[in-house]
């Protein structure tokens, strides 16, 4: 299909199926955190239905099409133009009969959907608090890295209010944030089930968490083996490289 590009946008090509993504070179990128997200949230069930809080360019989206058999995913932003071109991300891979993005702040959802309407939530989150960090002066980076718009507990309490009952709920996020993110997935009777750190190499901490809830679940945690990115000679583990599928 032949898709217009505006100015800085790309066209990157995920290596999956034939998927493709449009970037905008000036505004934020997806990163390892999303691919990783979407590999995590794999064994999602055939014909779920399934929202992505803060999809940004679509990416999980785009990926978990790829992944899954699910029936229907719905991306939310709540930045117009980054949804504008998440969209014709959708219509360049031919996906509008299984995803659609709708922008919006993610605080507005029980304005847009009945409670209990999805099997699944899956979620890229801001990582940084409003009031902390660097700031780069970059409006659409800002905000796909600061809680400006909507904070952790924002994307707690929408998720309880989407899923169904025994629902998964799946995040990628930053350790220093771990406390933040159990209380509050607690707090909103989404009860953390599996974990999984991410480490750039054995002789570093981690620089990232995936993490799974199941929605009024009783309380179990199961913590999966670390996930390593880089060997010892800083090429990428086998395990990484399955995930990206280049093996």
């Amino acid at each position: 299909m032949d898709i217009k590009l505006n100015k800085d946008e790309r066209i990157d090509d995920l290596g999956l199926k034939g998927l493709k993504i449009i970037q905008n070179s000036k505004w934020f990128c997806f990163g390892i955190d999303s691919v990783l997200l979407s590999d995590f949230s794999k064994n999602i069930k055939k014909d779920s239905r399934v929202i992505d809080l803060g999809t940004g360019t679509g990416i999980i989206s785009i990926l978990l099409c790829g992944k899954t058999e699910l029936k229907n995913i719905v991306g939310v932003d709540i930045q117009e133009n980054v949804c504008e071109m998440a969209n014709r991300s959708i219509l360049l891979n031919e996906l509008q009969n299984r995803a659609e993005i709708v922008c919006d702040n993610i605080t507005n959802m029980r304005n847009r959907y009945d409670t209990c309407s999805f099997d699944v939530v899956v979620t890229n989150p801001p990582y940084k608090k409003n009031n902390t960090g660097i700031k780069n002066g970059e409006k659409q980076k800002e905000i796909s890295r600061h809680e400006i718009y909507a904070d952790l507990d924002d994307f707690l309490k929408t998720a309880f209010y989407l899923l169904k009952d025994k629902g998964e709920f799946y995040m990628v996020h930053r350790p220093e944030r771990l406390v933040d993110v159990m209380n509050c997935m607690r707090k909103n009777k989404i009860e953390p089930k599996t974990i999984r750190f991410v480490f750039s190499n054995v002789n570093k901490a981690p620089v990232l968490f995936l993490i799974k809830g199941i929605k009024n679940a009783k309380s179990f945690l199961e913590i999966m083996p670390n996930l390593y990115i880089y060997d010892n000679d800083g090429l990428y583990t086998e395990e990484i490289k399955k995930i990206y599928g280049n093996v």
